[in-house]
């Protein structure tokens, strides 16, 4: 049975999220966020079991923490259908650049830019106000579970003015070219990366890790410049550029791809430690074993 039905449903309420203030989708975002936290038992479970192990803290602590980070993303998801009502001059309202050169001065190169984030913030938010602040950017989107949440989501990505390339399809060839003509492309690297994934630290642990970025930055010396986006206290959105990382050809790669390939991987743990109720910390980072734990898990 198809289930395109949910497009529209999702289409018809942000059609009345774009008539709202911004103000009421902020209220809204927080109340939705409330009720998820309270349904949501699972991935509640999760992000308190996994943030309390990473960042060591206690039961009482590491709720507060979760129950914020469930109410900014009751905002993220109203934020996302509210997406349509941007434009070149409201983005400034709700979201501020700092330390915008660091992009600026990447994109000189002529070698193009990688753009390296997370599920942090509202990131939906991040590539939307750089391509409304006029950023040529282009983005490798991966499906979701749901191919109408992938539909509305690439709609609206492409409304903004990103340009999107499918993850694990033929789709990766234009998203090479789009680098190659010294445009950015937005990669998050958080994800658990599965087997083919390089297994480095994070927040003590070893997890498979996600090399685009670094194969792209070796593959067409384009500096790696790492942007999050963090929620304001009074509302909108503060997104942070910062020194860009370099691929160093020593002639070892295989520690050179691992050595770029940590050092996103603590700069993205850094921003996370900084802003812990930002990042999901219900997903599944470290799903994947290393080779020799799954071995001996089978013997």
């Amino acid at each position: 049975m198809s289930n395109a039905w949910q497009y529209y449903v999702l289409k018809s309420i942000s059609f009345i999220v774009c008539l709202l203030p911004y103000s009421w989708v902020l209220f809204l975002g927080d109340n939705m966020g409330k009720l998820y936290y309270n349904i949501a038992g699972r991935q509640r479970k999760r992000a308190l079991s996994q943030i309390q192990e990473c960042l060591d803290i206690q039961p009482e602590a590491a709720q507060q923490i979760i129950k914020s980070l469930f109410r900014k993303l009751g905002k993220t998801f109203l934020e996302i259908l509210y997406t349509p009502a941007l434009t070149s001059e409201k983005i400034q309202d709700y979201v501020t650049i700092e330390n915008r050169h660091y992009l600026e001065s990447a994109m000189q190169n002529g070698q193009g830019v990688v753009l390296l984030t997370a599920h942090f913030g509202n990131w939906e938010w991040l590539g939307a106000a750089l391509a409304l602040e006029k950023f040529p950017i282009a983005s490798v989107g991966k499906r979701q579970p749901n191919d109408q949440h992938t539909r509305i989501l690439n709609e609206y990505r492409e409304l903004a003015g990103i340009e999107m390339f499918t993850r694990g399809t033929s789709e990766i060839i234009n998203a090479a070219k789009a680098i190659k003509q010294g445009r950015i492309l937005g990669l998050v690297a958080d994800q658990d990366a599965g087997p083919k994934g390089l297994f480095v630290e994070f927040f003590g642990k070893m997890s498979s890790t996600p090399m685009g970025p670094t194969i792209f930055a070796k593959k067409f010396k384009a500096p790696v410049v790492p942007v999050f986006i963090v929620r304001k206290p009074e509302g909108g959105h503060r997104m942070i550029c910062h020194e860009p990382l370099y691929y160093e050809d020593t002639g070892k790669e295989d520690e050179d791809i691992y050595r770029l390939t940590m050092e996103m991987t603590n700069m993205i743990e850094k921003i996370i430690r900084q802003y812990p109720d930002e990042w999901l910390w219900f997903q599944k980072r470290w799903n994947t074993s290393k080779p020799e734990e799954r071995m001996g898990e089978q013997a």
